[in-house]
């Protein structure tokens, strides 16, 4: 592989780590934002390894007085003193040339962060089991995260959400067959390779686009027997509100409290 093909992969490849990672929040996109400090470090290792690259293949060229030209020469001498058929050897196989594009991509069109598309294909997250579960505030509505929501679904025998008015935030996955629509959070492990989902189906609201990011207010839409796994994980909706997207979507975050 050409010295100079090598430096061109290792110093894009660097500098759209660095550039995802430490100048902007792109790597969310992919990654917990644990992972950021080890994509930096990633970042600088490619950089330098470039420089180096780069400083070899001077000395190289310096050393034996003729650069490039010297490179060439010593490749022909190769292709006739190897199988005798001429092939040249030392060039890049057109397909390497690949390898730079998602480097690029990177730097100039970075992939859009998973969404509805993933989240339909999956069932929803299994929660952890629960023995206990405090008692709710007195706020109203009380934010919930989508977990918790479950949770006291399927598991609080104390059935205390029945009747009250909670505030739920994430984006749009249309149901099957344009039948409603989930508000969903996508949760990392790690990475995006690992996402799971976790899903709340809405009632009484009117579709909107697969990953619009909404605030929903609502109650418990009833349905089996609450505290039991019979218990649908569904909202019947009093108010949908649109929202910006957060820095960190992969998160089963907390929605902001609405003032009253």
């Amino acid at each position: 592989m050409r010295p100079l093909f090598q430096v061109s992969l290792l110093f894009l490849s660097g500098l759209g780590v660095l550039h995802a990672s430490l100048l902007t929040d792109l790597h969310l996109r992919y990654v917990k934002e644990g992972m950021r400090p080890f994509l930096i470090a990633s970042g600088v290792i490619l950089l330098l390894l470039a420089a180096a690259e780069t400083v070899s293949y001077w000395r190289r060229g310096r050393g034996d007085g003729t650069g490039e030209a010297n490179e060439d020469h010593d490749g022909a001498d190769e292709d006739h003193d190897g199988d005798g058929h001429g092939h040249d050897h030392t060039s890049v196989p057109r397909v390497a040339w690949l390898l730079l594009l998602p480097a690029l991509s990177l730097l100039f069109y970075a992939p859009p962060a998973l969404g509805a598309y993933t989240a339909s294909r999956e069932p929803s997250k299994a929660v952890k089991e629960r023995d206990h579960f405090d008692p709710l505030p007195t706020t109203s509505p009380v934010p919930l995260t989508l977990t918790e929501f479950t949770s006291r679904v399927q598991q609080d025998r104390e059935q205390g959400i029945k009747g009250r008015s909670v505030l739920l935030t994430g984006f749009v996955t249309p149901g099957s067959e344009g039948d409603g629509w989930y508000l969903t959070r996508l949760i990392l492990s790690c990475c995006a390779a690992d996402a799971q989902s976790v899903k709340v189906r809405i009632h009484g609201a009117r579709d909107l686009p697969a990953d619009t990011w909404v605030s929903v207010t609502g109650t418990w839409h009833s349905g089996g027997t609450l505290g039991t796994s019979s218990a649908p994980v569904a909202l019947d909706a009093r108010t949908v509100t649109k929202i910006a997207r957060p820095v960190n979507g992969y998160t089963d975050a907390l929605p902001l409290p609405t003032t009253r």
